[in-house]
């Protein structure tokens, strides 16, 4: 079998302008990655190249990322481990190749149809009233757990807001999940998690910087709210540096994106070694197109995992590729026929 690739660049733009820790975003760059057989070329493998510029480790700019993708469109054993989302649309290209080319990356109950996976409803940044209104509309539409983004806007603010909800839904009917994006500062962390406690917050992501190794072991010690790792994993690919970085902090969770966090085979290596050491996860996507979106779904059914997961991203662009996904009263399946 002799294979061959080639790739296309998109542009996704936006519903409305998302606020996120790299700034608002009114479009966003993909790559989609074909592969196909040089002997039988009507069937054809899909992947998505997916960046977020400021986040991703292995995007600069686009004209030298396109040189990487003609790199590997030439040899696809290229070797791709600082090059995550590539990767990942290299092993989801030719996962569906070798699969027929239907767009099923794994045979399980999710892409069977058979099986629903609960996800968060996302709070994007903003202004406070555009957060409530996000927040209501979120429950309106059944999602229980909601997932806001903090350290924005005035911490003081943001804690308003989370009081405001937990005053008309206790935990037993809104989970809420934080995530700080490392913006709060190492020396006044423990404060803002004890006030996050008093409000039955389910677990805040990267609350302080990545990097600082030690201060994050600490808190993770520590703090009444349990700790998920998301950009602390971007940049460790080797086996022996996960486990390191796992064995140090000794988090409660971490978040999985295959996009930023070494493609479909890293993001399989992180799952085994936190589950070696009762670490749990969920998965994530990195506001991918319906595309990668897709195969991170998938690729979640492969796993008995019934947290909810972040993949409830599906709906965000004017321009977005067609999809079987179907996200319902808080979760997301793929329909069949």
């Amino acid at each position: 079998m002799s294979i061959k690739a080639s790739y296309q660049h998109r542009v996704f733009h936006f519903k409305r302008p998302s606020g996120t820790s790299r700034g608002v975003l009114t479009e966003k760059h993909s790559w989609i990655l074909k592969t196909w057989d040089a002997g039988n070329p009507r069937v054809v493998g899909i992947g998505e190249c997916s960046v977020i510029p400021g986040l991703s480790p292995d995007f600069s700019d686009i004209e030298s990322y396109e040189m990487k993708l003609d790199e590997v469109c030439s040899d696809l054993n290229t070797n791709l481990d600082d090059y995550p989302s590539i990767k990942f649309g290299v092993e989801s290209a030719l996962l569906d190749l070798k699969n027929g080319g239907n767009q099923i990356y794994f045979d399980n109950d999710f892409t069977k149809g058979l099986r629903k996976l609960p996800i968060n409803g996302l709070i994007w940044m903003g202004e406070p009233n555009f957060i409530r209104q996000q927040v209501t509309e979120k429950i309106a539409e059944g999602f229980t757990t909601i997932k806001m983004k903090i350290a924005a806007l005035d911490i003081d603010v943001e804690l308003n807001i989370l009081r405001e909800i937990r005053s008309q839904f206790d935990a037993n009917n809104i989970t809420l999940r934080v995530d700080a994006n490392g913006g709060i500062p190492a020396s006044n962390a423990l404060t803002i998690l004890h006030e996050l406690a008093k409000l039955d917050i389910h677990s805040i992501e990267q609350p302080i910087e990545k990097g600082q190794l030690e201060e994050m072991k600490k808190l993770c010690a520590i703090s009444p709210v349990p700790i998920a790792l998301d950009e602390e994993l971007i940049g460790i690919s080797e086996t022996a540096q996960k486990k390191n970085l796992l064995e140090t902090i000794k988090p409660q969770y971490i978040i999985l994106k295959p996009s930023l966090h070494g493609g479909i085979s890293g993001i399989q290596e992180w799952i085994e070694l936190a589950e070696s050491m009762n670490i749990s996860w969920w998965m994530t996507s990195a506001l991918e197109s319906n595309i990668g979106l897709n195969v991170i779904c998938q690729l979640t059914g492969e796993y008995d995992n019934d947290l909810p997961q972040g993949l409830g991203t599906g709906s965000l662009y004017t321009d977005n590729i067609p999809s079987a996904l179907h996200v319902e009263s808080g979760y997301i399946q793929l329909k069949k026929g």
